[in-house]
């Protein structure tokens, strides 16, 4: 079925470590990559500068393709969600997630406060119906392959229902985004036996199991890095660690490696 809108992206300009230089080049590589409109939500004359400088990255011919709304108010990392709806209506994610639910076929992207994206998405953008809790989904590379890791932190305390709701989901994604035509789903758990695990887990495990999705069982924790399921489902504090966890390996890994290479090549 064809749309009458172009696909857009309502950026968030200023949040994450190395914004908004960083952003900024991303926005210039969606354009240059894709149709798409981009939109930067963040200090318009910060933006402004750099979109217009003489610097390399910004490839002036394409800076003409990326609107900027001004979205003053900044945002912390350690500013609570609950602060950022009561007293930071001005921010680029606020702005951003309003935005996003008004123009149709927009999406709305942030690398920085989660807590507050989550908040303000669901204010702003609201949950699809029948949808009982939004999980933070994690796309973690195996060599030539992915897996999805879900929830990665939106929810530390869950229900049986939201283990069911977070597999299907899951499923749609690996299958749509990640183009495996029948995904297999695992549930995290301490053992692969079907009562084993926390209330919670061996009752989301039953629901799993009988909502007709091709469920693989329980998966531990030495399964993750294995490849063996392409959905991992967990609650957000289990996915949190095993998504930190996963991301220290990469850094030892390279720390040894640039230890062996200042001893030299024998």
């Amino acid at each position: 079925m064809e749309t009458d809108f172009k696909p857009a992206v309502a950026l968030d300009a200023m949040g994450g470590d190395f914004a908004p230089e960083e952003i900024i080049k991303g926005a210039l590589l969606a354009v240059e990559e894709n149709d798409v409109e981009i939109f930067l939500f963040g200090k318009e004359k910060i933006i402004s500068n750099l979109l217009n400088s003489d610097d390399a990255f910004s490839r002036k011919s394409l800076s003409g393709r990326i609107k900027i709304i001004d979205a003053p108010e900044e945002i912390s990392m350690d500013d609570s969600p609950s602060d950022v709806l009561k007293h930071k209506k001005n921010s680029p994610v606020f702005m951003g997630t309003d935005f996003a639910s008004k123009t149709p076929g927009c999406a709305f992207i942030s690398a920085g406060n989660t807590g507050a994206v989550m908040a303000c998405s669901l204010i702003n953008m609201k949950k699809i119906e029948g949808l009982l809790r939004p999980a933070i989904a994690t796309v973690i590379p195996l060599g030539d392959k992915k897996f999805v890791l879900l929830d990665s932190g939106a929810n530390s305390e869950i229900k049986p229902a939201y283990l069911k709701q977070f597999a299907i989901m899951g499923m749609i994604y690996s299958r749509e985004m990640l183009k495996i035509s029948k995904p297999r789903i695992g549930l995290l758990n301490v053992g692969s036996e079907e009562k084993k695990g926390t209330l919670p887990v061996i009752e989301g495990y039953k629901m799993i199991k009988d909502s007709g999705i091709n469920f693989i069982g329980n998966v531990e924790g030495r399964d993750v890095l294995r490849g063996k399921a392409d959905v991992i489902v967990c609650d957000g504090f289990v996915g949190n660690v095993i998504l930190k966890f996963a991301e220290s390996v990469l850094d030892v890994i390279k720390g040894k490696f640039r230890a062996y290479a200042e001893k030299g090549l024998f």
